[in-house]
């Protein structure tokens, strides 16, 4: 089981990367064989479920182009074996929750992405 320090941790260092917006920094939190499922996804390209770095980091580019005044602020991290569910509000100020499993390198092997309304 992940320790909180270990989760509180890497949930700051995953928002503080995404608030950068430098692609490298987001996509050193993830793992090569990563595998996304997402609603903005669908909404973006027209299918929720991406695999792979290469794939998802397209993704991720068409995003931040999509959304260029993105902001994530922390709000809470649950922890459980190998997996987070980190909770945070975007610049809209809708609430999102992101179930995020890791390997032992602490890079996100799958994501399943939530939001509120």
């Amino acid at each position: 089981m992940l320790t909180e320090a270990d989760a509180i941790a890497f949930s700051h260092n995953w928002i503080r990367a995404w608030n950068s917006h430098d692609i490298q920094s987001i996509m050193d939190c993830y793992d090569n064989n990563i595998r996304l499922v997402s609603p903005i996804a669908q909404k973006l390209l027209e299918r929720p479920l991406i695999e792979g770095k290469k794939a998802v980091e397209d993704y991720f580019k068409k995003g931040l182009q999509a959304y260029p005044d993105l902001k994530f602020e922390f709000q809470h991290v649950l922890t459980g074996e190998q997996s987070i569910i980190l909770l945070y509000r975007n610049q809209n100020g809708t609430d999102a929750g992101e179930f995020m499993q890791l390997n032992a390198a602490m890079k996100i092997t799958q994501m399943f992405a939530h939001y509120g309304n």
